[in-house]
């Protein structure tokens, strides 16, 4: 995204360094992230929104044999360099790879370790530094590629999910749970009243115990009631308490609590069965210790 963005390279450094450290790295089964077919992206994005991002980054690369700038600017917080295209497929593409695998029973679970991220992503509009939407694309794949009738996305990132919501609100084969600190970017979410939606806008500094008791009260009623076939999360790490992206207070031990309140529907009613991606998280150190919280328990460690 440039020098000094928060969206960085170093994120993913981060999180790789802390697995090495804590030995989760070598309990997993690791795969490289194929790239997405257009056709697929085609199930959450309109066709012109694809052509679009791949004639600027087409552009781009013209631009730069010219000796033009690096960057193509989308919006003031979302740029294209020569590999965003690149790395948005493969983004997109872990996460259906990863719904291939899970739904295949190769693994119970996954969670894709990619950038850009993806929950800004709207049908027609990238933004807020997301290309594609990587989430609403797996979890359509599944309705449509693989037959599903139901599945859930779960959304704890500190902003509200603003492009899975213009994507699957109103498919009544879709439930999304999330919270979000409001107001705060994309200042969305807290009036919306869809059917197959369950927003929960909290105001800032909220904490982790508040957070675990609307997810008691709101969450689980609705997830159990909808019996999803398959989990879909879209896990930004960015409401932890030492991220200055958000203001919120949650710490390790409830992303970890959050994951594990989820993996309990999915065993009850998913065979196990979720797909996470990397949504937000900008500060390393909480990143990658959040991070690690979330696949202790994804992966029984």
């Amino acid at each position: 995204m440039g020098p000094g963005h928060p969206e960085c390279p170093e994120r993913l450094d981060a999180i790789e360094d802390r697995l090495l450290i804590t030995g989760v790295g070598d309990a997993l089964d690791r795969r490289e992230a194929p790239q997405a077919a257009l056709g697929d992206l085609e199930l959450a994005h309109d066709r012109m929104l694809v052509a679009a991002i791949r004639g600027l980054s087409d552009r781009l690369a013209d631009d730069i044999k010219a000796g033009g700038p690096a960057y193509a600017q989308i919006d003031p917080d979302t740029s294209l360099n020569i590999h965003t295209w690149n790395a948005a497929l493969r983004a997109a593409g872990a996460a259906i790879a990863a719904t291939d695998s899970v739904l295949a029973g190769e693994m119970e679970n996954a969670f894709c370790a990619v950038r850009p991220p993806g929950h800004h992503a709207c049908r027609n509009t990238s933004m807020g530094f997301c290309i594609f939407n990587n989430i609403a694309i797996a979890a359509k794949y599944a309705l449509e590629r693989h037959g599903l009738k139901r599945v859930a996305i779960v959304d704890f990132d500190v902003h509200h999910g603003n492009g899975t919501e213009d994507i699957i609100r109103g498919d009544d084969r879709m439930l999304m749970v999330s919270f979000f600190q409001h107001p705060l970017y994309p200042f969305s979410g807290a009036d919306t009243h869809a059917s197959n939606m369950v927003n929960l806008p909290v105001p800032a500094y909220t904490k982790g115990m508040e957070v675990r008791e609307l997810i008691e009260m709101m969450w689980i009623p609705r997830l159990e009631a909808f019996k999803p076939q398959m989990i879909f999360i879209s896990a930004g790490f960015d409401a932890h308490r030492e991220d200055d992206l958000g203001q919120m207070g949650l710490v390790e031990q409830d992303y970890a609590w959050i994951t594990q309140r989820v993996k309990d529907v999915a065993r009850r009613h998913a065979k196990g069965r979720i797909v996470s991606s990397l949504e937000g998280g900008y500060n390393l150190s909480a990143l990658a210790r959040s991070v690690e919280a979330h696949l202790r328990v994804l992966a029984d460690l």
